[in-house]
């Protein structure tokens, strides 16, 4: 069963890649906008459903939560490979996407909390 939650790790990290790079080609941008972002986005959705519907087992979790524990330096290995400055010098549009991004989250927060409060209840 472990070996199905670093499948369906490597199922989201696999779209999230393809939904980066499909963003960065009709953004015309020479490299992949996000993708590790999404992928985690669609890891914790997809672990969610399941959750909700049963079928996400313990050692189902085990196998994510291996890779999970593995995120924070694959990451910092992967942006140490983007070319910032190149970004920045072709145009503002990673500038504008940080900003709008960081917008949102702040205010989906409020948002996030009343849905917890709610399913508290």
């Amino acid at each position: 069963m472990k070996i199905y939650g670093v499948a369906m790790l490597a199922a989201c990290y696999f779209t999230g890649l393809l939904i980066g790079e499909v963003l960065g080609r009709l953004l015309h941008i020479q490299g992949n906008l996000g993708g590790v972002g999404f992928a985690m986005l669609l890891l914790i959705l997809l672990s969610d459903w399941l959750k909700k519907k049963n079928l996400l087992h313990a050692e189902f979790e085990s196998g994510i939560g291996f890779w999970t524990s593995m995120y924070i330096p694959i990451v910092i290995a992967m942006a140490s490979i983007q070319n910032v400055q190149s970004a920045l010098s072709g145009g503002m549009v990673a500038v504008v996407a940080g900003a709008v991004s960081t917008s949102l989250c702040f205010f989906l927060i409020p948002l996030l909390k009343g849905l917890m409060k709610k399913n508290e209840q």
